[in-house]
């Protein structure tokens, strides 16, 4: 059984500390979320609407083609997570940028359904070799320097989450500026900026950082798979706790949809995402705090409860009696109580899936946690969009996929409570509260 994660510490007197005492690689690291998050939600968040109006797809298409992107880029994580681990960071950052590049390019031009899930399909594959290298990185130094007092690592991914979420405000904004262009225009911006991108990690990301060689433990991918398809306590923590991401992927799918639904538009769109980013940039610092005081155990829990509870807020806004003024409120409570659950519970799950990886092939233990979801994104898509179209014939209440998606994730979180409460080695792992 792995160690567990020294995640009580009293050394640390704040939050974060400032930019300076962090290395030269985690800054480059941490910039490049921004960055990855701007090129990302330049398309994606704006797909459904290229899909539905410009190419006249059906709801179950729409809901396809965007399970598929997901499933290909979250399921495909634990391969590309592996192939950091065997083969280091910069390699997979690398192939990865170049494989979006081209995967854009591809889906800004492409009218058939065929070609739109090539290139759905290159964007997540190639999201599935750079982001867990990024943040199999990220745990290895967040690891460093909690041991070197600087911070906590759970603060780290805290930081990581405030850096992605400052590019989500600047992608949707420039994305619906964009709006009033060709999706063309859209896609081929965001390929230049991946573009560029490549050219940076290329000159400045070390081949022989401390990061880089740490997650180069194992000599063959053998080693590495049987690494964490062995760790049962590990599968079952990913497995609940992948539930999470398959609440967040139905922002992609559900919110457009009631927008239009409600409104008849999907003009307030952009600044749902904008407001979101806004959100957690401002509240992730003293929610992490939170999350510190009260243990990693009902930090994780409360958030996935939370993440449940806020799919009940659009329900009584689905039906014809709200006002657009309600339902756009009862939107904004549904996406606000999301993200409050996640900004609650990622930092200290992904300690603890470090803790539960023992600190080795933390790449690989990362992906699998993103391939499960990937999994349950795929199938929570094809259902939603199912869903819509009964909707649309009349054939089931409005509410019906509101109360799906949080009946699962309710589910989810009552069989993660049970498990912890019953596994003693997780419990030294998930401590009910911490100090400092």
């Amino acid at each position: 059984m792995p160690p567990p994660s020294p995640s009580s510490p009293t050394r640390f007197q704040g939050v974060f500390p400032r930019a300076r005492a962090l290395p030269p690689p985690v800054k480059l690291l941490l910039s490049s979320m921004v960055l990855f998050n701007v090129g990302f939600y330049l398309v994606v968040p704006f797909l459904a609407v290229h899909l539905s109006d410009d190419l006249g797809f059906a709801g179950w298409a729409v809901g396809l083609v965007l399970g598929l992107r997901m499933f290909s880029q979250q399921g495909m994580f634990f391969l590309g997570g592996s192939v950091a681990d065997r083969f280091g960071v910069r390699p997979a950052v690398l192939v990865g940028i170049a494989i979006r590049v081209v995967g854009f390019l591809v889906l800004g031009f492409s009218d058939t359904m065929i070609a739109v899930v090539v290139g759905v399909l290159l964007i997540g594959v190639a999201a599935a070799l750079f982001a867990p290298a990024v943040e199999s990185a990220n745990a290895v130094y967040g690891r460093k320097l909690q041991e070197q007092g600087v911070m906590r690592r759970t603060d780290l991914f805290a930081m990581e989450q405030m850096c992605s979420r400052t590019g989500t405000v600047i992608g949707p904004a420039l994305g619906a500026v964009l709006l009033a262009f060709p999706f063309s225009w859209t896609a081929v911006t965001a390929a230049m900026l991946f573009a560029a991108m490549w050219v940076g990690f290329y000159r400045w990301l070390p081949a022989d950082d401390d990061a880089a060689v740490a997650v180069r433990e194992a000599t063959t991918l053998r080693l590495v798979w049987r690494s964490v398809l062995t760790n049962k306590s590990f599968l079952v923590f990913a497995a609940l706790c992948s539930f999470q991401l398959l609440a967040y992927s139905q922002l992609y799918l559900m919110l457009p949809d009631q927008l239009e639904r409600g409104l008849g538009s999907q003009a307030a769109l952009g600044w749902f995402y904008v407001g979101a980013a806004v959100f957690v940039i401002v509240g992730q610092t003293p929610t992490v705090a939170c999350a510190h005081r009260i243990g990693h155990r009902a930090a994780i829990l409360g958030g996935l409860t939370l993440i449940a509870v806020s799919f009940l807020a659009p329900v009584a806004g689905a039906g014809q009696a709200a006002t657009p003024l309600v339902q756009i409120v009862l939107l904004a409570v549904w996406v606000v109580v999301l993200h409050l659950g996640q900004m609650l519970m990622i930092p200290p799950m992904r300690d603890t899936i470090g803790a539960l990886a023992g600190e080795a092939n933390l790449g690989a233990h990362f992906g699998m946690l993103n391939t499960i979801g990937g999994v349950l994104c795929l199938l929570g898509s094809l259902a939603v969009g199912a869903i819509f179209d009964l909707v649309d014939l009349g054939r089931v209440p409005a509410a019906t996929s509101w109360v799906a998606v949080s009946a699962a994730v309710f589910a989810a979180t009552a069989a993660l409570a049970v498990w912890t409460a019953r596994a003693g080695a997780v419990r030294a792992i998930m401590p009910r509260r911490v100090s400092g």
